[in-house]
């Protein structure tokens, strides 16, 4: 019976901060303080965010109409356009958190992933909505489809500062210049992947063609 109970309770509160989103992206600056710093969002609700944006992406692939957009399934691999959101993401946040050190931030990882995707809500929200839309407006009316798209972009993007601001307690100026160094830190750590992976794959094709001139001359 506690069992279930308990259960119950932390449904209840997973909802909660599920629902909390919604007050997050209307009034985002009480919202994302109280968020990270009253205990407000849960990691779950997070992760939920998140995947109802892969979900809503995989779906306008599928549903939205022809006429606002054309998908050539032969060129698309879904893994591959998924990871399109997940490793900047990554990056994103792993590149915040390394900075937060020189720039005298306060977050932790755990509340720049959370806040992060608190901030994408108004993208699956907009977006869900306008692949039924885009089924039943004609070709001249694509404007609007067009301006509401942009709309859940723009508003996902300045969530997402104005959760740097809270979480890290900075000023708008400091969070713009903290935003382009993390964007630098996320090329740099690009670049080092690269460079990692093109290493492991000449170190390997080298023991390959060892063992292959090994076995020629056996």
């Amino acid at each position: 019976m506690t069992a279930f109970l308990n259960k119950k309770e932390g449904f209840t509160h997973y909802l909660g901060t599920l629902k909390y989103a919604l007050y997050v992206i209307t009034h985002p600056f009480d919202g994302f303080w109280d968020l990270t710093h009253e205990k407000r969002g849960s990691i779950a609700a997070a992760n939920t965010i998140l995947f109802l944006t892969l979900l809503v992406r995989i779906m306008k692939l599928q549903f939205t109409s022809f006429v606002f957009l054309q998908v050539y399934w032969e060129g698309i691999n879904i893994l591959l356009y998924l990871a399109s959101v997940l490793f900047p993401l990554a990056l994103w946040c792993v590149g915040n958190w390394g900075l937060t050190t020189l720039f005298d931030g306060k977050g932790t990882l755990k509340q720049i992933y959370m806040a992060t995707c608190y901030g994408l809500t108004p993208y699956p929200l907009i977006q869900f909505p306008l692949i039924l839309f885009s089924n039943v407006v004609t070709y001249d009316e694509a404007e609007f489809y067009g301006v509401l798209s942009a709309i859940s972009l723009i508003w996902a993007a300045l969530l997402i500062l104005a959760a740097m601001i809270q979480i890290h307690e900075y000023t708008v100026k400091k969070t713009l210049f903290f935003t382009v160094a993390t964007g630098f830190a996320m090329l740099v750590m690009i670049f080092i992947l690269l460079l990692f992976f093109s290493m492991i794959s000449q170190g390997i094709a080298y023991f390959i063609s060892i063992g292959r001139e090994i076995l020629f001359r056996m």
